[in-house]
Formats: C-alpha cells, sequence, structure tokens
C-alpha cells in the first residue's frame, strides 16, 4: 500500500504594521506568486485546500479544482483571532508564552497544538491508497502537525518546524512508514515579507525566545534532504 501525499503551504495575507492572526486574504504581490508555482507542483490527481481564504484564493491562483477539506482547516484561535501579535503578547504575555511552550496550552480558549497534531494524524490514518498523488494546499500550523506525525517527534517541537509560504512537504506512505521529502515551489526570498515592521518586532523575539526555551529539538526547514521515520 502506497500513499503520496504533497502539503503545499499558502502564503500568508498583507504584511500590514499589524498584522492579523486567523485567516485574511491574499495580497496582489501574493497571488501573483502563487500563480507563478503552478509550473513547480509535480503531477498529481486529486486536489484538497483548507476552507480559509488564503487557501481558497491559493487553490485558485494555481489554477486548480481543489476540493474544501474542514480537517484541513487552521489552528483554531479561539478568542485571539482577528487580533495582531502583537496586542496578544502586550496584553497576554503569559498566555502568549504557554501557547508557543506548551502544546496543550489554550490560553485563547481555542485548540490547543496537541489536539490541531491529533486532527492531522486522524486525517493522515483515514486517507486511501492508490487514488495518485494528492495535493493538499492548507496552512503551515497544519503541515508542521502533519510533520509531527510523519517524523514520530513531540508535540512540543512543533514551533521548531519552519514552513515557509509556498513550500512543499511530501509525504509517501510505504512499507509501514512515512517517508518525508521537504522542498520549494517557491524560494523564501521569493515569497518573503520584507523586514518585520519595527512595530510587531518585538512580538516576533518573544515568540522566537519562547520557540527556543520549549526544547531542544533542532529546527526543520524546507528545503533540506529526505527523512525517513518508521
Amino acid at each position: 500500500m502506497t500513499i503520496c501525499l504533497t502539503f503545499l503551504c499558502a502564503p500568508g495575507g498583507d504584511a500590514t504594521l499589524d498584522p492579523v492572526l486567523g485567516d485574511a486574504p491574499l495580497s496582489e504581490c501574493s497571488l501573483r506568486k502563487a500563480g507563478a508555482a503552478a509550473e513547480a507542483l509535480p503531477p498529481h490527481g486529486p486536489t484538497v485546500r483548507a476552507p480559509s481564504v488564503r487557501c481558497t484564493q491559493t487553490a485558485d491562483a494555481l489554477g486548480l479544482a481543489a476540493v474544501s477539506e474542514p480537517a484541513l482547516r487552521d489552528l483554531g484561535l479561539g478568542e485571539w483571532c482577528g487580533r495582531t501579535v502583537d496586542d496578544v503578547a502586550a496584553t497576554d504575555p503569559d498566555g502568549f508564552t504557554a501557547w508557543l511552550t506548551d502544546p496543550d496550552a489554550a490560553p485563547h480558549e481555542g485548540e490547543s497544538v496537541r489536539r490541531l497534531c491529533r486532527r492531522t494524524a486522524d486525517w493522515l490514518s483515514f486517507m486511501e491508497p492508490a487514488t495518485g498523488h494528492t495535493v493538499a494546499i492548507t496552512e503551515a500550523a497544519v503541515i508542521r502537525a502533519a510533520l509531527i506525525h510523519a517524523l514520530g517527534v513531540p508535540a512540543r517541537a512543533f514551533w521548531h518546524l519552519t514552513v515557509p509560504p509556498l513550500s512543499t512537504v511530501t509525504l509517501t506512505w510505504r512499507g509501514g512508514h512515512w517517508d518525508v521529502r521537504l522542498g520549494y515551489v517557491a524560494t523564501a526570498r521569493e515569497v518573503g515579507r520584507g523586514p518585520a515592521s519595527p512595530r510587531i518586532s518585538g512580538a516576533r523575539s518573544a515568540h522566537r525566545q519562547a520557540r527556543n526555551a520549549s526544547s531542544s529539538t533542532g529546527v526543520i526547514a524546507a528545503g533540506q534532504s529526505a527523512v525517513r521515520h518508521s
């Protein structure tokens, strides 16, 4: 039995001074870059996408008739949805730190990282073999969760997995294990947002510090060589 699945990470929304947590429409620049990435996708069969606006727009830009899959929805942010990173870090620093260091924490009263990992693992376990190479356009958080499952690493490693916009992760199930190949549809520089705004740099710095303190797991970034977990 063989299952082959390529995740494509949808780009985020506009790079504004106060980036908003949750779903957002793509900028014109991101739409152009998503469309230009179509030729780099591998030959494939079925295509699915997360139900978010940005994943819908990414699929449309790629010219793909992707079926909406609720199980691929983004990490539920509860009361934080629609707020800025800066605002959350300033008004709830303890909750923000807990969210980045404890996979069971849900200070926003939404979905914990561990619950997202379980949801994603359940979806992967019900994939049918012999359906061809499937492409899934989804969120960075969902791809991190898929890597947690495929590699068999602790959920605490979640924030240490780097998934750039328009990068790909290919999972192949064969012989009782997952093969994992990390790559790019577009380079981080091509899809980059540019320098961080001074107004959010403090929150991003806190984010990095919290991630670094959460575990000793090294960062896995798209573009590295294939790995295997039995």
